[in-house]
């Protein structure tokens, strides 16, 4: 193999690694109509591919079909998702901290619950009502594996009533398809969104 091809393969593989020290300032504090709403702030990171967004704004790390699409969280104790649903599967493997999973056969009940630590794993079907909450004493990281799916082509995700009147009350919404609708202000509740949650560090 000649040096220039091998030049030309290091510098392909560059484009698919992701330094963690790069991945925490890409942060987006405001990715759905929930981020907005106490109990729900959090800083989402889009790996690979569209994984879930309603903000059309954000961009993967890594465009290249996969198969599958890549996502990580990070909240503060007390946040996280709030309840909601997709029609692909989600698979979350807690990085930090402790999460509570909670779910649910209908947007309007709980049915279950559990408690995930570092390094377990919880797998999500379609259809399946979800909420994830950080219910350590520190900001905690979950990453997230998602089946291959479309965005903004519909719904998604598939809020409960009560999330989506919550986040009426700040300015926000969605399109039929997925898209946010964001308030006139959006970009100064980023910003302040950001400082908050201390994306970048």
């Amino acid at each position: 193999m000649s040096e220039k091809s091998v030049k030309t393969l290091n510098e392909q593989m560059q484009d698919r690694i992701i330094r963690f020290k790069d991945l925490k300032a890409k942060g987006i504090p405001l990715m759905f109509i929930d981020s907005i709403i106490p109990g729900h702030q959090r800083i989402n990171y889009a790996l690979i591919g569209d994984t879930a967004s309603e903000n059309p704004d954000y961009k993967p790390m890594i465009t290249e079909p996969h198969g599958f699409q890549i996502g990580m969280v990070k909240a503060l104790p007390g946040n996280g998702p709030a309840f909601h649903t997709h029609d692909y599967i989600e698979s979350f493997v807690p990085l930090s901290g402790k999460w509570r999973f909670y779910w649910g056969e209908g947007p309007d009940q709980i049915d279950g619950e559990e408690i995930l630590e570092e390094w377990d794993l919880i797998t999500l079907p379609p259809g399946l009502y979800r909420g994830l909450e950080n219910v350590g004493e520190e900001e905690a990281w979950l990453f997230a594996v998602l089946e291959q799916h479309e965005v903004f082509e519909g719904k998604d995700p598939y809020w409960a009533p009560e999330v989506v009147k919550k986040a009426a009350e700040y300015g926000f919404d969605a399109d039929d398809k997925g898209k946010m609708v964001p308030p006139d202000n959006f970009k100064q509740l980023e910003k302040e969104m950001a400082e908050k949650l201390k994306m970048g560090e």
